[in-house]
């Protein structure tokens, strides 16, 4: 899907389309194309010209600098057995505004590559209704992209603008910023351990679906990212791990952080579901979370607070002293000290 010209050419088993309807005609990838996604660019000033050429024409807004990211969802890896096409549709997408969101940028494009074993028409309109469901409100226009044959794979580019010097980055965390965090921690790993151990109890199915939800359809903290500008010193999202995403801002900043674990916020089905003992691992080290962790001084927090539309939970502060310390609800230094890392494909 280039502009619009297709080249020819963590979780488990995916469910890929093309296991069904042998019956079904088969569609070109151009016709699959303009059928499902060509209307997922909407007329835009910023957009001179999007899906039907080998490039797309992009106008980026005057005065600001442009902010790239890309991620790959691979069946097998990324997500678990029997999701919904709707949902991967939302989720690929929200993965990389997630990124968007934690340096204060705007979404405006976004380019899809999609990897299928078989262009099946009802997978194809569900996972594109996913995807213009999210691309609608955050809001961004597809310009662009690819689509081959192979193992399912969902690969996107999103593109977004920012004032320079308002851009939220990772390297600026100061010794005495407050680390804070955006809604709860813990919901998506919990999900996730418990796939496969069979239907809930009729107790706690609400609490369940609840869980499944933020899995398979992370929030991107868009609004969040936006109203911190000028605010908070450092900022990252959470798509890894508390552990292993807060690291990420220590080393670029060259500063540490204490934690305070009793601080770790949860939401009320994690707290009634999730076995004590296990909390910690799952909300620091679990990852897909896609909240933001922010770093900011202490005397903006009551107006951070007061510009979002969602909890913004102080869980400790940033130091001099390098390395990530783990605090009980004394302020007394766990001991052993627990060996939590963030997601990593090749560890």
């Amino acid at each position: 899907m280039p502009a619009a010209d297709g080249a020819g050419g963590r979780h488990g088993a995916a469910a890929a389309p093309g296991r069904r309807r042998h019956e079904e005609q088969a569609i070109d990838e151009f016709e699959l194309i303009r059928r499902y996604f060509a209307g997922l660019t909407p007329a835009s000033a910023d957009v001179a010209l999007g899906i039907g050429d080998d490039c797309a024409l992009l106008r980026p807004p005057a005065g600001e600098v442009i902010a790239v990211t890309t991620d790959t969802l691979v069946a097998g890896r990324h997500f678990p057995a029997g999701t919904r096409a709707v949902d991967l549709g939302w989720k690929a997408l929200a993965v990389n505004l997630s990124d968007l969101a934690a340096m204060g940028a705007r979404p405006r494009w976004f380019l899809l590559s999609l990897t299928l074993e078989r262009a099946e028409a009802a997978w194809l309109e569900d996972f594109a209704a996913g995807l213009k469901q999210l691309a609608d409100a955050a809001p961004i226009a597809l310009v662009g992209g690819n689509t081959t044959r192979g193992p399912l794979a969902i690969t996107i580019t999103a593109v977004g603008s920012v004032p320079e010097a308002a851009a939220l980055r990772r390297d600026g965390a100061r010794p005495g910023d407050a680390v804070c965090v955006t809604g709860t921690l813990g919901d998506a790993a919990l999900a996730l351990q418990n796939l496969g151990k069979g239907p809930a109890a009729p107790a706690t199915q609400a609490d369940a679906d609840f869980l499944r939800r933020r899995l398979d359809r992370p929030q991107p903290r868009l609004a969040a990212g936006l109203a911190l500008r000028g605010l908070a010193h450092a900022a990252i999202d959470l798509s890894d791990g508390l552990a292993g995403d807060l690291a990420h801002v220590l080393e670029s900043s060259g500063v540490g952080a204490e934690v305070q674990v009793a601080r770790l916020p949860m939401s009320p089905a994690f707290e009634r579901l999730a076995v004590p003992a296990q909390r910690l691992r799952l909300q620091a080290g679990g990852g897909d979370d896609y909240e933001l962790c922010l770093c900011l001084p202490p005397e903006h927090l009551a107006e951070a607070r007061r510009r979002l539309d969602l909890p913004l939970t102080e869980i400790g502060r940033i130091t001099a002293a390098p390395g990530l310390r783990w605090l009980d609800e004394g302020g007394a230094a766990l001991a052993p000290q627990p060996q939590l890392h963030g997601y990593d494909h090749f560890r």
